[in-house]
């Protein structure tokens, strides 16, 4: 696989798809760290290429309409200021050829029909605006779609920017070269959407720490009742099997209420004590104390969802230590996904994440078969 520093550019047309999804509101960047980390790879190819193209979705709109609210525009004016340099946004693919910017942004590539089916036709008008074409938008990898995995089939020349190699080689290090014992913490509400990343995860790690709404199905399949909660049923012996691979570390106290609500009464219970009206929003002190005692010991830690609603007060406390307990840790940590996201920022311990992905369903991909179609293709 061809890394983009030890591509020659020299002269040539370089085409690079980045992850430039930031928030906005009415039109203003509320955040753009996205951005900012894509500045070098942009700095780097506008060093010695002829012209530069960069492409990138935003949002979800309709295909083949185009939709203010979802413009580029923003983000263009944006890199401009950043680079204090002339930067043209091309609203059609066609018009490409009569701009005569040195750095040229596409407008939103979601805007195009046949983006999201990898449309060929589509995937070859990318490839003919450039020479070399950069793939570095881990965030997509998982998605093959035109901008991302069909251009790159038919450039003349692929390889992969240094942002995507840096999330790979961290993501690699975790399951090819980990320190021991190594630790993942999963949670969110459903089994079903990560089921995949369970199953293999079962095969790799010491510890598996389940929580949220993942968490009581697992309680289930180890014959506990769980009230009103939500779980799947049919996915309980699935849950089993896991828990005959590895050690799957339950809570043994919860935090209930009968509604989620803020307004909702929180009361501190043992799993067995359960009510038939009550459903789990979040682990107990017991549990929290155990969890923080393992990722103290632990070597390397994975870390995908809370492991509660910790967007209400009440149900938060366990999120919150868990997310001190892997900051506090001396162990190599990566986190990804954008609930994982959300706590580290809301208890600010961003600083002490060796690792943090931005990748969310990237991330959740990868977790569950070390593979992405958007990097495959660049081996081809």
């Amino acid at each position: 696989m061809r890394m983009m520093e030890e591509v020659d550019m020299a002269n040539r047309r370089v085409l690079i798809r980045l992850d430039l999804n930031v928030p906005m509101h009415q039109g203003i960047i509320d955040s753009s760290i996205r951005i900012d980390k894509a500045l070098p790879t942009i700095k780097l190819a506008l060093k010695t290429a002829s012209n530069v193209v960069i492409m990138s979705h935003l949002g979800r709109p309709k295909e083949d309409t185009f939709d203010q609210k979802y413009s580029l525009d923003p983000v263009a004016k944006y890199l401009a200021q950043k680079l204090d340099t002339n930067v043209s946004l091309c609203r059609n693919i066609s018009d490409l050829a009569s701009l005569h910017s040195k750095l040229i942004l596409l407008e939103n590539v979601r805007f195009n029909k046949g983006e999201s089916e990898n449309c060929e036709q589509l995937s070859k008008r990318y490839a003919a605006m450039c020479d070399i074409f950069v793939m570095d938008a881990f965030a997509t990898a998982h998605r093959a779609q035109a901008s991302t995995y069909g251009v790159a089939k038919y450039a003349p020349i692929s390889c992969m920017g240094p942002l995507l190699k840096r999330e790979v080689e961290f993501l690699n290090f975790c399951f090819s070269s980990p320190k021991k014992p190594v630790v993942a913490i999963v949670g969110g509400s459903k089994v079903s959407s990560k089921l995949g990343v369970l199953e293999n995860l079962a095969n790799r790690v010491d510890s598996l720490i389940v929580g949220g709404g993942i968490a009581n199905t697992f309680l289930v399949a180890a014959n506990k009742d769980v009230g009103k909660s939500l779980y799947e049923k049919q996915l309980v012996d699935r849950a089993r099997a896991i828990m005959d691979k590895v050690e799957v570390i339950l809570p043994s106290d919860v935090v209930v209420a009968t509604e989620i609500s803020d307004k909702s009464v929180a009361l501190k219970k043992l799993v067995d004590d359960i009510g038939p009206d009550e459903m789990v929003l979040d682990i107990g002190i017991s549990s929290s104390e155990r969890v923080s005692k393992i990722l103290e010991a632990s070597g390397t830690i994975i870390w995908n969802g809370p492991v509660g609603v910790f967007e209400i007060e009440q149900f938060s406390e366990g999120t919150k230590s868990v997310s001190v307990a892997v900051s506090e840790s001396d162990a190599f940590s990566i986190a990804g996904g954008g609930d994982t996201l959300a706590a580290i920022e809301k208890y600010k311990i961003s600083k002490n994440i060796s690792y943090i992905s931005t990748g969310g369903g990237a991330f959740l991909k990868f977790l569950e078969n070390g593979r992405l179609p958007a990097i495959d293709i660049l081996n081809q």
